[in-house]
């Protein structure tokens, strides 16, 4: 697999830099985030960026950043919240792209008392919500798997995800040939393929000494019925 193992997208508070570092350590994978990709080349961080530049500058060099990041990294990369709204990082077709879904009161409440933010410089509850109600709609375009955060410990999201990610190199190493990540559907019960265990799904098992006055027949192929 070449480019980013996951791509984390989802506005501010989703917890993208949390989840991914945890989510980097479940892979053994490296973490890095745009922002700090910026922060290197510009010499100064994010917000003084906002205040001395302006967000036209930190949207070029967030550009730059994201299409250098997806085409070079080769671990978990996590975007700004506001780069997928270029139109040329939103060309993220075929990427693993993941949405951290968060609702309006649970991001108010991480950002809101947190390090000041500059797109939340003002009234955060009010630009919160102008920035969800543009956003979303992309984010959800561009997901490949959307796992929600609202009332979720960093784990137990970044747990999710691993599960899916991991689901999808093994499909692309061809151990699922002709499946796609989450197929055969689970039962939820027992977690085993919907339909019974494999042996369920077999068959009846043949008389190994065949019809009476037989000889016993060579025997069928070994292995679960659609074993991936």
């Amino acid at each position: 697999m070449t480019g980013p193992v996951a791509i984390l997208i989802g506005p501010p508070g989703a917890g993208k830099t949390t989840v991914g570092g945890l989510l980097a350590a479940l892979l053994g994978a490296e973490f890095l985030d745009t922002d700090s990709a910026i922060e290197e080349v510009a010499g100064k961080p994010v917000s003084d960026i906002f205040i001395s530049d302006g967000e036209a500058v930190f949207r070029e060099l967030e550009r730059a950043a994201a299409a250098r990041t997806i085409a070079s990294h080769e671990g978990i990369l996590a975007l700004g919240g506001g780069a997928v709204m270029d139109p040329g990082t939103r060309l993220l077709g075929g990427q693993p792209v993941v949405y951290l879904q968060t609702g309006f009161a649970a991001a108010v409440r991480r950002t809101g008392l947190e390090a000041p933010r500059p797109l939340l410089i003002g009234n955060p509850r009010a630009r919160m919500r102008e920035l969800l109600e543009e956003r979303l709609p992309v984010y959800e375009a561009l997901a490949w798997v959307t796992v929600t955060t609202d009332d979720r410990a960093p784990q137990e999201i970044a747990d999710e995800v691993a599960a899916a990610v991991t689901a999808r190199m093994a499909a692309e190493a061809g151990e699922g040939a002709g499946t796609s990540p989450g197929w055969p559907p689970l039962d939820p019960a027992a977690g085993d393929p919907v339909g019974g265990a494999p042996e369920d799904r077999a068959g009846p098992a043949a008389d190994p000494a065949g019809p009476a006055g037989s000889p016993a027949g060579p025997e069928g192929p070994a292995g679960p019925v659609g074993q991936r």
